[in-house]
């Protein structure tokens, strides 16, 4: 008999797990069901639930902050966080199931039950003193939210050429530049800035790159940047004179990049899970809808040209999930997995990619209705193959690992 357990490897999950994931389960029944059904087109249509100038409205808004809200309270919220600030300390593997299972509920105001780039990330586990009360703790408990302010319109991929800079001045620091396509920028109670305060020739390519938090008040907002299936998420950050003391720098200075890098993996995995998630919700919809549908006197699922793409994505979403799986249990390891992430991320969002086009060519002219999800779910599953790094960057950081590339 061959042993379900080689090395401390599990292939199930283990009962705590499970019990979460139940949890989750009965937490979006319970509390984001409801709300979302109040709300109507607001929730569940991404074209109705904004203003004219691009900002969400206030009743979709207000549910966004209460689903945190509850779910921080239920104890979901920053779970994988430490335990001494007020998360979890659920491990990576736990993490990974969860944000599948949340994302298997399909797109929509459930994504807020598990902190995503409003929420807290390990980087700011580097605030310290003050920082730790005003601006971690706050964001763990989901009573405030952030932002990662790092992409400019310049630089996107390549982000340590960016032109934003802080320079010193007396004992201040003085930041000028503009940061682009900055997920939950309009709603943010504070940011997290990335500048350069020492030029590239003299601290090298990643090196003299600061983080600063700054506060709503301290900052203008710039355009709108509405992404396709994502109106009114993102938006432009203004930095003209913005005069902050060392107290608001996160971690050591000029060491922002190298920080960031750290936790790179971890922002893969979750965007990967998402992946998994939405495509075993897409596959799902699909297959029912395939048995359903009748054409030319039978269900249309039994149509070869019908079937044979709903099993290639469920084989390919089988395969991303092992792989998640496997990068979640070498990050719990404390293992290296800078290959293995990019892998990761650059495969589940090319499946659910294709899985969401079968979905919406199996639906036919239903794909195309905005009361389907469908049309949403490609929209969804072409920004995650740019977020995170997109298909070129991890493709090439999968060569370099195979000594193709410098």
């Amino acid at each position: 008999m061959v042993a379900s357990n080689i090395s401390g490897v599990r292939f199930d999950v283990d009962e705590e797990t499970a019990l979460i994931l139940e949890s989750i389960d009965e937490f979006v029944e319970r509390e984001v069901d409801p709300i979302v059904e109040e709300l109507g087109d607001l929730a569940t249509n991404p074209r109705r639930g904004y203003h004219e100038d691009g900002r969400w409205t206030d009743e979709l808004l207000e549910a966004r902050e209460e689903i945190r809200r509850r779910s921080a309270e239920a104890g979901f919220y920053a779970m994988t966080l430490p335990e001494a600030y007020g998360g979890e300390g659920v491990s990576t593997v736990t993490w990974y199931l969860a944000k599948k299972r949340l994302a298997s509920h399909g797109p929509g105001l459930a994504r807020y039950v598990l902190a995503g780039p409003e929420g807290p990330k390990p980087l700011l586990l580097q605030a310290e003193g003050e920082q730790i009360e005003r601006y971690l703790e706050p964001t763990i408990r989901a009573e405030k939210s952030t932002a990662f302010a790092q992409t400019e319109p310049g630089v996107g991929s390549d982000s340590p050429n960016m032109a934003t800079t802080a320079s010193r001045e007396g004992d201040k620091w003085v930041i000028n530049g503009r940061k682009q396509w900055i997920t939950n920028a309009p709603y943010a109670d504070f940011v997290q800035v990335f500048a350069r305060t020492t030029p590239q020739e003299e601290a090298g390519r990643y090196g003299g790159i600061t983080c600063f938090l700054l506060e709503r008040d301290e900052y203008e907002l710039g355009a709108f940047n509405n992404a396709v299936g994502s109106p009114g998420a993102q938006a432009e950050i203004v930095l003209d004179d913005v005069r902050v003391s060392d107290s608001r720098v996160l971690g050591e200075v000029d060491g922002a990049f190298y920080a960031a890098m750290e936790f790179l993996s971890l922002g893969r995995l979750e965007l990967g899970a998402e992946a998994v998630g939405y495509s075993e919700f897409a596959l799902e919809a699909a297959a029912e809808y395939a048995g359903q549908r009748e054409a030319f006197g039978r269900q249309v699922g039994r149509f070869q040209q019908v079937s044979a793409p709903l099993a290639r994505g469920k084989a390919k979403t089988y395969a991303a999930d092992a792989a998640g799986l496997k990068l979640a249990w070498k990050m719990a390891q404390d293992q290296r997995t800078v290959m293995e992430s990019s892998i990761f991320k650059w495969f589940a969002t090319t499946v659910f990619w294709e899985v969401a086009d079968a979905a919406v060519q199996i639906h036919g002219a239903n794909g195309l209705a905005e009361e389907n999800p469908h049309m949403d779910l490609l929209h969804q599953a072409r920004i995650l193959r740019i977020v995170e790094g997109t298909d070129e960057i991890q493709l090439n950081t999968i060569a370099k690992s195979m000594g193709l590339l410098d």
